[in-house]
């Protein structure tokens, strides 16, 4: 994830009622004409939508764990976006990129070519990623060719969902961040800077084919298997635990799922890997893993004394990104 930064109160404007008003202070007199300062009227709506935390900001995307994975755990990946008719007039036919992470951690920036990228890892002011990504996107939308879009603040507005066409992620993993400069000229000496620190820490990652979303790393000298599952919380603890009372949750000889961790509401499963594993050789394996799982999933009734041990550890160990 990118490092959180201050972020500057964006000059933009604000929905109050069917009306788009400039951002007041909180202690002005409120647009709507009532006649009580914006914190005691439509601003404590607005402090209020902006503060609630959405637990899955990404559900009702085709893509829902590549979201997810691509905001947490995948260093460098693009994908390209479409947006709805509505939102994409001001393009003009340009084209719109997902990346994991754009110089500088920018929110999003227009290329100097006129291409939009929107950056997935970076920090948001609001309860609600979505929300702000798609703010971050509209921005770059209407923005000039070369301008990158700062952080904003946003309480309001259409979130990814509203924005963009309902369709799969078409993902293309990469082995470093040299796409943010393709068919762009010399960069400037901070991008260039940008680039050459993001390069380097760069863990090697591919996408299984097989399943959805299941990411095999290598960090060091160890290789994992990080799978984003798409399943409510509480059934999937169950059914692995389920499997792991079995001694079903391998993925091969030599290999053990070590726990999950929580992102964006959905569990992401880790498994380590025999020493020198490829990606190649985990596809087979996770097939089989994911047939397993269905059948765990649609069992019924109390686990066992042994699968509530097991459940239990996973919970125990269990770390939430967000």
């Amino acid at each position: 994830m990118a490092p959180k930064q201050n972020r500057p109160q964006p000059s933009a404007t604000a929905s109050v009622t069917d009306l788009e008003v400039p951002v007041v202070g909180m202690r002005e007199p409120c647009p709507c004409g009532s006649g009580r300062r914006y914190k005691a009227c439509h601003g404590r709506a607005a402090a209020k939508a902006g503060q609630k935390l959405v637990r899955r900001p990404f559900a009702g995307l085709a893509s829902e764990t590549d979201w997810v994975a691509l905001r947490e755990i995948v260093p460098s990946a693009t994908a390209p976006l479409t947006l709805k008719p509505e939102y994409a007039a001001p393009l003009d036919g340009r084209p719109v990129t997902l990346a994991t992470v754009l110089p500088l951690a920018w929110p999003a920036l227009v290329r100097t070519d006129g291409d939009v990228f929107l950056g997935l890892q970076t920090a948001t002011s609001g309860g609600d990623a979505s929300r702000d990504l798609a703010d971050a996107l509209l921005r770059a939308v209407a923005a000039e060719p070369g301008t990158p879009v700062p952080p904003g603040r946003v309480a309001a507005g259409p979130r990814l969902q509203d924005v963009l066409l309902d369709a799969p992620l078409d993902l293309t993993i990469h082995a470093g961040f040299d796409f943010w400069l393709e068919g762009t000229g010399e960069p400037t000496a901070d991008v260039a800077e940008s680039m050459q620190r993001a390069n380097a820490s760069v863990v090697p990652t591919s996408r299984l084919s097989g399943v959805e979303a299941a990411y095999w790393c290598r960090i060091g000298t160890k290789e994992h298997l990080r799978w984003v599952m798409p399943f409510d919380e509480e059934p999937l603890l169950d059914a692995l635990a389920r499997l792991h009372a079995r001694g079903a949750d391998l993925l091969g000889d030599s290999t053990r799922l070590i726990g999950t961790f929580r992102a964006h509401g959905l569990l992401v499963p880790v498994w380590d890997l025999a020493p020198g594993t490829e990606a190649d050789a985990v596809e087979e394996p996770a097939v089989a893993f994911g047939l397993r799982l269905a059948d765990a999933l649609s069992e019924s009734g109390e686990l066992t004394e042994p699968e509530r041990r097991a459940r239990a550890g996973f919970t125990n160990r269990q770390v939430t990104l967000r």
